[in-house]
Parts: structure tokens; sequence; C-alpha cells
């Protein structure tokens, strides 16, 4: 049973809204320990919230109050339901609208397709939903499109959304392999003095795939399935003179590749395959005078049909909210680069 607004209080101009619960086990978890998530709402939504037994009072401006039983609705029904609530989904309901607007999508692109309904990813060990609707509009696209590019700032999500894509893609059978590649380029510092042999070297360059990969699938069988060579990491000059069939194939960092290096590995895409391409066009480390292969696919590509771009800004940041205004405060610095 879902959480009520009495009619008397819905359209109450007071400044209070009420809301009750029928479950009072299933409200102490909706609260969260020491009534985080409430904490958490009122700040984020400039308003207060106070509980009395079974019920929730809202104070504050209407439109905060409405957000906020908005909110909480949502989160009771999604206990209703047996999962559990973490800051993650808090926030995401915060984020969430309830339209198309922002999704980050080139125009025309799956229109149909982004309009309501829940997207969910599911992987071995969790289930991955998208916090804001640029990632839901770029996860529809993945699951849709043979080619996709996933283009914007550090933290919001390309690259570990499209490795739970690819993980959920093989768990399913959708495909029989996943690979996993990035350019690499040193990002300022030589790291070429390291010790050990190739793998030793190259290795710190793909950690970030490895750290996805964990994420979504038990230790043992990462190593397992890299051992098969179900999953492959390897850096893009590894991926010349293959034809890569039947397999979820991921670019990171592409704006690091040179446009000869994109030809390539846009060109390895075989039967049965499907290609992700993310990059932040604003943390180029090529040597000075060399285009990105990132920006000459864009311009190259965008009029094709069946390949998708989704773009996302700062407000599609889901790390530290330092993070967001560290990307803004760049940006505002360089107009460019924020262009």
């Amino acid at each position: 049973m879902t959480p009520t607004l009495p009619p008397e209080t819905a359209a109450d101009t007071s400044g209070e809204s009420l809301l009750e619960f029928p479950d009072n086990f299933l409200l102490i978890d909706l609260c969260g320990e020491y009534d985080r998530n409430l904490s958490d709402l009122e700040n984020r939504l400039g308003l207060q919230i106070v509980r009395r037994g079974n019920q929730l009072v809202l104070l504050g401006d209407a439109d905060a109050r409405a957000r906020a039983a908005e909110v909480l609705q949502s989160l009771y029904t999604r206990l209703e339901q047996g999962r559990g609530i973490e800051p993650a989904d808090l926030d995401r309901e915060l984020r969430m609208g309830n339209t198309d607007k922002g999704t980050g999508t080139r125009d025309g692109d799956q229109m149909e397709l982004f309009k309501g309904g829940t997207v969910e990813i599911k992987t071995r060990k969790k289930l991955v939903e998208p916090r804001t609707d640029a990632q839901k509009a770029y996860v529809r696209s993945l699951f849709k499109n043979e080619l996709a590019f996933g283009i914007g700032p550090a933290g919001t999500g390309k690259t570990y959304l499209a490795v739970a894509v690819g993980v959920n893609m093989l768990i399913t059978g959708n495909v029989d392999k996943i690979i996993l590649s990035r350019p690499a380029v040193e990002a300022g510092e030589k790291l070429g003095y390291l010790p050990g042999d190739m793998k030793d070297k190259v290795d710190p360059y793909m950690q970030p795939l490895y750290d996805a990969l964990n994420d979504f699938l038990p230790g043992k069988q990462v190593t397992k399935l890299i051992e098969e060579k179900t999953i492959e990491i390897a850096p893009l000059a590894f991926m010349r003179g293959r034809t890569l069939a039947n397999a979820f194939v991921v670019l990171d960092e592409a704006q690091n590749a040179t446009s000869m290096q994109m030809k390539m590995f846009l060109t390895r895409l075989g039967e049965g395959s499907r290609m992700v391409i993310t990059g932040d066009r604003s943390q180029v480390d090529l040597p000075r005078g060399v285009t990105s292969g990132l920006r000459d696919a864009e311009r190259l590509l965008s009029g094709i049909p069946k390949i998708s771009f989704n773009y996302f800004s700062s407000k599609d940041v889901v790390r530290h909210p330092l993070v967001a205004a560290i990307i803004e405060a760049y940006d505002a610095d360089d107009p460019a680069r924020g262009a």
C-alpha cells in the first residue's frame, strides 16, 4: 500500500503537507540511519521534514514539498517491492525528471524509446540503475544501437555504465566476449621507466576498466574470464588487424586516440558485435597539433543512422558533489573547453 497525501492537505497553502505511511518498519528504512535520508532531502530541497509516528510533515515551499513527496513516495514503493535504499537511490530520484528534456541525445535519436519506464542493468553482483536523465538515455542507446558514443566530463558514468551493459549482455548470452580498450597515452608523466614487462607497464592505464569489472562480477570470475580471454583488456594499439565478432567492445578515453587510430578501431566492428566509444573532449593528452580521433569521428559520423551520440554535462556528475563544481569552474575559465 502506497503512502497517502490526505485531500485536505493536498491543496494546502499554509506551507505544510502531510504524508502517511502504513508500514512503520518500512518507514524506518525510508528515513535511513539517524534519519540520514530525510536530512539529505531537506538539504537538497531546502525544506523541513518532521516525523510524527507513521507520518511525515513537510514544511516549506509548495514546489519543494511536492518534489519531496514525489521522491518519498517513489522510495517507499521501492521498499514495498523488497528492495533496499542506498544514497545513490535518493540521489537518482532527486535528479531524474519526468520529461525527456536534457537527456543528452541527438535530435531524432530513439525518441520513442526514451519516454517513461525504469531502466535497470542486471549484473552478477548488483543491479545498476541510471541516476540522471542523460544516463538513462545513454543506457537505452547502448542496448538499441550497434555503435554508440558517450561524450562528456569525468564522473558522469560513461565507462561504468558501458561496462555494466557489456557484462549484462555477456551473462545473458547476447555476446560471447567483452573487449575493453584504452589508448596508452601518458597524461603528463613518463611511465616507461617503471619496472616489469609489457603487461606491468600497460596495466596502470587499464586499471579503471578492471575496477569497473570488479564492481559487476565476483573477483574470481573476472580472473577466470580474463584467463579464458572471454574478457580482454588491451591497449588500443593491440586492436590493429582484428575483426571483433559477437563481442561487446568499449573504447575508453577515446579523446586520446588519433584520427587514424579511431578509424582503425571503428572498422574492427564485426558481425553480432556492439561498440561503445567514450571520451571527454576537455582532457586530450595527445601531443600539441595532433587532432583527437574522437572529435574527428563526431564530425564525420554524426549524420549516419543507427550511430547514436549521447552527451553529458557537469549536471550528470555522480561522483563527489565537488567534482561537478570543479568541472564548472574550469569550463567557466575556458569557454572553449565548456563548448
